[in-house]
């Protein structure tokens, strides 16, 4: 009898609902789940880059065998984590999948679902979908180890505090101000130039009499902002031209700067406040450094918890370990 071909061989050995959706070479079957070779090839090629750059020779491949190992068993512990996760409860639903991904469009100013997939593509060479089955089960193992392992690690409150005092500066927050501009267009020919600065003198002589920055920014300015009297609100550092917020940061509420001239415009700054870079306050941050220094402590128990999980779990390697990390 003629020897079955090896994906149809693995095929038949899958579970029988997976056997519809077998079109490749699987690896290893996690409980319900399957890892084919196209998904470890994969994640292994997105650590892999980095490696490249770093190492040569044997040392190389040393580890890139350390690498695809390390990949191969975060599989494997990703799938008892979720099926963990499933167990317990787990509150991560594709509701808050998505939920987190708008939060993300948001935050990275993508209006749409397709500005966020090219993204995506560009940077981790993966699409939304794919992308989205990761933030689940990543937010899925956190929940579980923060259930059965992280809240079972004792930190001192004394421990926190103590961090907290060291390491004030990573929880200070930007510095803000806030502005009136008035700008003036300088023109395109040497005539519309003169005559630029020619109202630029006439304005900052009213200035000088007492007339209102705001008052005149509505006058006078060509920016949108005039219709707010030049007030472009609170901003953070960083958010405009380095010339204009350097500017700016030197003023003294109510004080006007000299004129700042960039290659289209005439700008005036009048700063109306400025606040320094707050520390937040230990309650704030309290929950953050707690898991920042749970983690070490965490390590061994992790490792012990995943250990359990992978002894009760039925883990099937349809192709030898040692054959699969050889690549």
């Amino acid at each position: 009898m003629r020897a079955l071909a090896p994906v149809l061989a693995l095929a038949l050995l899958a579970p029988a609902g997976l056997r519809a959706e077998v079109r490749e070479e699987i690896l290893v079957i996690v409980n319900s789940h399957i890892i084919t070779r196209r998904d470890l090839t994969q994640a292994v090629e997105q650590q892999h880059a980095a490696l490249y750059r770093q190492f040569s020779g044997k040392e190389l491949d040393e580890k890139l065998k350390e690498a695809r190992e390390k990949t191969l068993q975060g599989m494997v512990d990703a799938y008892l984590l979720e099926d963990k996760g499933a167990e317990l409860g787990s509150p991560v639903t594709d509701e808050y999948v998505r939920s987190s991904i708008d939060g993300i469009k948001k935050e990275n100013n993508f209006a749409t679902d397709a500005d966020l997939e090219r993204a995506l593509r560009g940077s981790l060479g993966i699409g939304l979908p794919e992308f989205m089955k990761r933030q689940k089960q990543q937010a899925t193992q956190q929940f579980v180890l923060q259930r059965e392992v992280f809240s079972k690690v004792a930190v001192e409150d004394n421990e926190l505090r103590a961090y907290y005092e060291d390491h004030k500066e990573e929880y200070r927050l930007p510095f803000r101000f806030r502005i009136r501009e008035l700008v003036l267009a300088k023109g395109a020919t040497p005539e519309e130039q003169a005559e630029a600065r020619k109202k630029l003198d006439a304005i900052q002589a009213e200035l000088k009499a007492g007339k209102s920055f705001e008052e005149l920014a509505r006058q006078y300015s060509t920016s949108p902002s005039k219709a707010t009297g030049g007030d472009l609100g609170w901003m953070n550092k960083g958010f405009l031209r380095a010339s204009i917020e350097d500017a700016a940061v030197k003023l003294k509420p109510d004080q006007v700067s000299a004129p700042i001239e960039t290659d289209k415009d005439f700008y005036l700054i009048q700063l109306i406040s400025l606040e320094d870079a707050p520390v937040k306050d230990f309650s704030e941050v309290k929950a953050k450094i707690l898991e920042k220094l749970q983690e070490p402590k965490a390590q061994n128990a992790i490792e012990q918890y995943l250990s359990g999980l992978r002894m009760r779990a039925n883990i099937r390697y349809l192709v030898p370990k040692e054959t699969i990390l050889k690549g």
